[in-house]
């Protein structure tokens, strides 16, 4: 559940003394997932001199002019339609300023910058009901404050309207909100339903109107004090990490000790992991094993992110891996340390696991990353699961690193971290490898949170890609930004020996068919252009006689975690046409699509590999892909035996993929978003001559070359540690 203090600005937030509202301010950072919400009087000009005081906690979304503003914190543009629906009915300025003209006792505050409000200075006497009733003749309602502030606001507007409308949009729940204040005009915040403090030196008119109400405290503490004490009463940031007793300025400032503070964020966290301190912490939202019901097992293939991590650990790499625990995983003991890397769990319940990884990350994100931004699906709700997920997990590194340690992160799921922990730990070394592509400056911009992204990716020390062009895209993206990530290249590679070890193993077992089998190994997922690769043989058979009753096109498409709305819907589509080109073309028992939805193992791959004429990727993006660097590998190995000479096979890739960057000169290319070339490429496969086959697996096998994926792993280490030194602002 989301944690939301909505604080007003004078006399509360900014209120105590400066030790308190540091106190406040370090506090709230180290519990990111507690998000701040302004909720002030002041308009955008003055708060922005407000969140030039370091002592001030950045919000994530800011209330002003009494109400009848609502702002994104990130990049203070207005939050529609919120504000629209706040503003509805005003008659603006000049109209109220002529109406009330007759008012002598209102003096208008010139001085103050006012947007959607008009605000007056009036002494108590002043406020008549002849007043109120020229203010509601217009439509408009009122708000009067410390006997002298007069706001005159659209007829929907209040801060208690205004929190409503945003916890609505964004899905709050009123348990999981503390609203504090200190004057009348927070009233209508108070009424709101949720948690609330009142600090101390409030309104006696405000303690008046909320005398009884349960869901008040009244800690007797000024200002920040206040909120700070209200926060720990509740839970919400504990007493243990923050370090202090109710002393007052003279305490030390909650500078605890190493231990103490691990102790206490994972406590708070729910961590299932010893206390340590690490002087490399690896982080990734999957754990390095999957729990089967019965024990942990690693990863079938000897490829991928997972096992190349696992096996830099298992070549004594220090440090510690944090992931998420959810599903049956979450029920399971921990893996012992010697058979894993060390892991630090992040508990993580079934339903914001679903809005973050199943919604914000697979449904908002991923289609940007593969450049298919029409596919991308924004809600509010499930991106306050993303960013609870990513604050656990920047609670958990900080709590596992060291002073000074480093961090390296892996792909979009933490892209919210980099941010986070540089306000808690910036003494970290944080770099990020992604492994997906990267989308165009012009496509990323495109996400409703594009600018709390750049803001949170512009605080990592070190950014890494599989080629430059990603590289080369992420730079723009954060250009203008104050300072930039150090940016390099670093090309994943495969466990070389142990597929060639496999497939000469498997050789002898190999057996010559009948049919040109055209393979493809990949997930459920429409970035991987499954039913294109569908229609594609649709058309080449109905182009090619000569193919019916030879071609098989062999397709492993293991589903997806259950639960992601896109990919049941590509599912649905593939099956549909792989039915229609069976019946289309089906003569006897031969039909042209085999279609494998299920999971193989790595054996059963390595045999895929060897029995196919071709394989074919046709990526629409695709950061790496591994799978046609497993294939050459696989069918590399293989010369030696004189009966597989004359059949090497033929790798087609997409030219969106990184792989292409590496092998393309001796792949065929094609593009998958182009339905002619697909076909085109494909027929030419099927037609190359076995000495052009041989001679392009030869250089296929030369540009794959033999480094270790562990070595890569190291390489980036150094990388980050001795390239953590950020870039100038451009």
């Amino acid at each position: 559940m989301s944690r939301i203090l909505v604080t007003d600005l004078d006399g509360t937030l900014l209120g105590g003394t400066p030790d308190d509202r540091r106190r406040l301010r370090d506090a709230l950072a180290r519990h990111p997932e507690v998000v701040t919400v302004f909720a002030t009087g002041r308009g955008l000009a003055s708060i922005r001199e407000v969140l030039r005081d370091p002592l001030v906690p950045h919000p994530r979304w800011i209330i002003a002019d009494v109400g009848a503003t609502v702002l994104d914190g990130t990049d203070l543009t207005p939050v529609d339609p919120v504000q629209d629906q706040l503003r509805a009915g005003w008659p603006g300025p000049d109209r109220i300023r002529a109406a009330l003209l007759r008012f002598p006792a209102l003096a208008y505050q010139h001085g103050v910058h006012q947007d959607g409000r008009c605000s007056y200075h009036l002494p108590p006497d002043g406020l008549t009901a002849e007043l109120t009733a020229a203010v509601e003749a217009l439509g408009c309602t009122w708000e009067y404050s410390a006997d002298r502030y007069f706001d005159v606001l659209p007829p929907n507007a209040s801060k208690g309207n205004a929190l409503r409308a945003l916890a609505a949009k964004l899905g709050w729940e009123s348990d999981g909100i503390l609203v504090a204040g200190d004057s009348l005009n927070d009233l209508s915040l108070f009424r709101a339903g949720t948690h609330a403090v009142v600090v101390d030196g409030a309104e006696p008119a405000l303690l008046t109107a909320l005398a009884g109400n349960p869901l008040v405290q009244r800690p007797g503490r000024p200002g920040a004090a206040g909120i700070h004490a209200a926060l720990r009463t509740l839970g919400w940031t504990s007493r243990a990490a923050d370090h202090e007793s109710d002393d007052g300025p003279g305490h030390n400032s909650g500078h605890e000790s190493d231990h103490e503070s691990v102790a206490a964020a994972e406590a708070e966290a729910g961590a299932e992991t010893p206390v340590g301190r690490h002087s490399l912490v690896v982080a990734y939202h999957r754990p390095p094993l999957h729990w089967n019901g019965e024990s942990w097992q690693p990863p079938s293939s000897p490829n991928g992110i997972l096992p190349t991590l696992s096996s830099a650990f298992a070549d004594d790499l220090p440090g510690v891996w944090v992931a998420a625990r959810t599903g049956r995983d979450r029920q399971a003991p921990l893996p012992s340390p010697a058979s894993a890397p060390p892991l630090a769990a992040v508990p993580v319940d079934p339903a914001t696991w679903s809005g973050y990884f199943h919604r914000a990350c697979k449904e908002t994100l991923w289609p940007v990353l593969m450049s298919e931004p029409d596919r991308a699906v924004f809600d509010e709700r499930s991106w306050a699961d993303y960013r609870t997920v990513n604050a656990r997990f920047a609670r958990h590194i900080s709590a596992q690193a060291a002073p000074g340690a480093t961090v390296w992160l892996h792909d979009y799921n933490l892209w919210l971290v980099p941010g986070l922990l540089r306000r808690s730990r910036p003494d970290l070394r944080t770099g990020l490898f992604h492994h997906t592509p990267f989308p165009a400056p012009e496509t990323f911009a495109g996400l409703p949170v594009a600018a709390e992204l750049r803001s949170s990716l512009a605080c990592l020390d070190w950014a890494g890609f599989h080629i430059e062009a990603f590289a080369d895209r992420f730079r723009r993206t954060l250009a203008g930004l104050p300072g930039q990530p150090h940016t390099t290249v670093h090309p994943l590679g495969i466990d070389r020996p142990a597929v060639e070890r496999l497939a000469r193993l498997r050789a002898p077992h190999r057996r010559p068919g009948t049919q040109r089998v055209v393979l493809s190994v990949e997930r459920l997922d429409y970035a991987k252009a499954p039913v294109q690769k569908v229609d594609a043989v649709d058309r080449l058979l109905a182009r090619r006689p000569d193919l019916r009753g030879r071609l098989a096109f062999r397709l492993v498409c293991p589903p997806p975690e259950p639960g992601i709305t896109a990919y049941e819907s590509t599912r649905r589509h593939l099956e549909r046409r792989i039915a229609e080109t069976n019946s289309r073309w089906r003569s006897g028992a031969w039909q042209p699509v085999d279609y494998l939805p299920r999971r193989l193992s790595t054996t059963e791959v390595i045999d895929q590999y060897l029995s196919a004429d071709v394989l074919w990727i046709t990526s629409l993006q695709d950061g790496m892909n591994l799978t046609a660097k497993e294939f050459v590998a696989a069918r590399a190995a293989l010369p030696e035996h004189p009966e597989h000479r004359a059949d090497p096979g033929v790798l087609v890739l997409s030219r969106h993929t990184g792989a292409a960057a590496e092998l393309g000169e001796a792949a065929l290319l094609t593009d998958p978003h182009s339905p002619e070339d697909l076909t085109a490429v494909l027929a030419h496969a099927l037609d190359l001559a076995p000495a052009e086959r041989r001679a392009r697996m030869a250089r296929l096998s030369a540009l794959l070359g033999n480094s270790r994926p562990a070595d890569w792993a190291h390489e980036i280490l150094r990388a980050i540690r001795s390239g953590a030194h950020r870039s100038p602002a451009a």
